[in-house]
């Protein structure tokens, strides 16, 4: 586990992305097969199913460190992050420390993983022990282990491009490789790194191409005839899979949810075998797409329901194919690309293409685009028409021009503290809006803000403190923020009766006063409000 938690700690002091990317390849040169696919499984944010109750790993840390509960949670509070602040309670009660090394893979297969299955006594017996053996830092990283909370702070592109470089693969191999659900160990690992760049499974996805935000007129794309441009549909990116006999479902989120849309599933018995298709899982009814909300009642069910199947009606409206007859198509010009899955679904009624927008000009574009929330969309796809289907976010050839995001002035009415670095400052706050003469929670939010601007709130929070809830601060009705949020919805689970989409801080209002926020009112005027 010590290469780990020496690699943990080389990333987190580095901001050079060639520092971090030469950390990563020194990693994986010098750690087993069996280790280097465990430290891979954290490096791309894979976490393991918590084993043990939060609850039970601070009691079993306050009666070793004797720490009464009072100044244990007010360290927590302070520190943000319960693997630390253990981790630091122990150190500083002396513990006696007898060194054992054990390798990574050991550590989870052996020793962590293993705890699942067994009651709390038992539990509390064998880490309280490991707790004894460990020095604070790798006290430190077997307890973020432990929670399921282990980020790297390292994006996948780097730990792809370490990989390559160590391997001598092409990065989109590597990529490609890595989609999906895999079980860390040494035969993964080898396979992953091998030369021989064949892949023998049939359920893998290829990695998505995402878009860039447009962030220029659109006129600055040039020729219009070289784009084609769709409806960005609000929905749930996906990738559907036909193989040797097998049907697969995966989100964007590299999450299998074939089992969640039988309708999709059983459409897609219908496509010749070696057949993949991306798109978007849309709720889906008499030929048009249905609000994201109904969509979200079938997200996370355990069971479906026939009035759930009936409320929510899902298809997958295909954009892209990628897998022709088993053959790996990505590298084809999009225009050939469109041909092929035309004609693949020409006479398959259940798989609506996304259609391409009709229009000459870049100004009958604008136009159309006001269009948007009337269809349910987020704005436009723009695509260059020689555009092969590349993996990750490369810009300039796709773009995605969304509409404009909806606007609420609300008021600032409880503060909660960050996480990690900014576990020592207010930066969570919850919103609301007139209702009458009384202020109701519509939303909450965490970014948006400057750190100077996150700073200097922070001091006004902690001077003008009306009452504490544990973390939770509640404070003076008395600033105004602009809040921007995708969508909106009727919610009968909130107590406004409203949920709001994604919701951020654009700025800090100043020059508002807390009685010319929005009301409750008003914000529900933006359910069925036109573009």
């Amino acid at each position: 586990m010590r290469r780990l938690v020496d690699l943990y700690e080389t990333l987190d002091s580095t901001t050079s992305t060639n520092a971090k990317v030469d950390a990563l390849v020194a990693y994986f040169r010098q750690t087993p097969p069996e280790d280097a696919a465990w430290g891979l499984f954290f490096l791309t944010g894979r976490r393991i199913k918590r084993l043990v109750p939060s609850k039970a790993l601070k009691q079993w840390a306050r009666e070793l460190s004797d720490t009464p509960e009072w100044l244990f949670d007010e360290a927590y509070a302070s520190v943000g992050d319960l693997a630390e602040i253990i981790a630091l309670l122990l150190d500083s009660a002396e513990q006696p420390q007898v060194t054992e090394e054990l390798s990574l893979s050991r550590w989870m297969e052996e020793r962590i993983l293993p705890l699942g299955g067994l009651a709390l006594p038992e539990q509390r017996e064998r880490i309280t022990g490991w707790w004894h053996t460990l020095p604070r830092r790798e006290l430190f990283i077997f307890n973020k282990m432990l929670t399921g909370e282990l980020r790297v702070g390292v994006s996948d592109t780097l730990v792809v491009r370490a990989l390559a470089q160590y391997a001598g693969l092409p990065p989109a191999a590597v990529s490609h490789r890595l989609m999906g659900t895999w079980a860390p160990s040494r035969a993964f690992f080898e396979q992953l790194v091998a030369p021989d760049v064949s892949d023998g499974d049939r359920s893998r996805p290829y990695p998505f191409y995402l878009a860039s935000p447009l962030e220029q007129p659109v006129e600055g794309l040039g020729d219009r005839s070289e784009w084609m441009v769709e409806w960005k549909w609000d929905g749930i990116r996906g990738q559907l899979i036909h193989r040797q006999g097998g049907i697969y479902l995966w989100s964007r989120g590299e999450e299998l949810v074939t089992e969640r849309y039988p309708e999709i599933a059983k459409a897609a018995t219908s496509l010749p075998p070696g057949t993949v298709l991306d798109g978007e899982i849309l709720a889906y009814e008499d030929g048009r797409p249905l609000p994201f909300a109904r969509l979200q009642r079938r997200i996370g069910r355990q069971k479906l329901t026939a009035k759930v199947l009936a409320e929510a009606p899902a298809v997958f409206m295909a954009y892209d194919l990628l897998e022709d007859k088993g053959e790996d198509v990505r590298a084809l010009p999009l225009r050939e690309r469109r041909a092929r899955l035309e004609a693949l679904l020409s006479d398959k009624p259940q798989f609506p293409i996304s259609p391409r927008i009709p229009a000459d000009t870049w100004e009958e574009l604008t136009q159309a685009r006001r269009e948007s929330r009337e269809r349910n969309v987020e704005g436009f796809m723009i695509k260059r028409l020689e555009s092969p289907y590349q993996h990750g976010r490369k810009r300039g050839d796709w773009w995605k021009w969304k509409i404009d995001p909806f606007t609420v002035d609300a008021v600032l009415l409880y503060a909660h503290p960050g996480h990690g670095k900014r576990a020592a400052l207010y930066t969570d706050y919850t919103f609301a809006v007139w209702k009458g003469e009384e202020l109701l929670p519509v939303a909450k939010a965490y970014s948006g803000l400057t750190d100077e601007e996150i700073s200097r709130l922070d001091r006004w929070i902690r001077a003008h403190t009306k009452e504490k809830f544990g973390p939770v601060r509640s404070v003076e009705p008395a600033q105004v923020f602009e809040l921007h949020f995708e969508g909106i919805a009727a919610s009968p689970r909130h107590k406004s009766g409203v949920a709001l989409r994604f919701p951020r801080i654009a700025r800090w209002r100043s020059d508002k006063a807390p009685k010319d926020a929005d009301s409750l009112d008003q914000l529900k005027e933006l359910i069925h409000a036109p573009t």
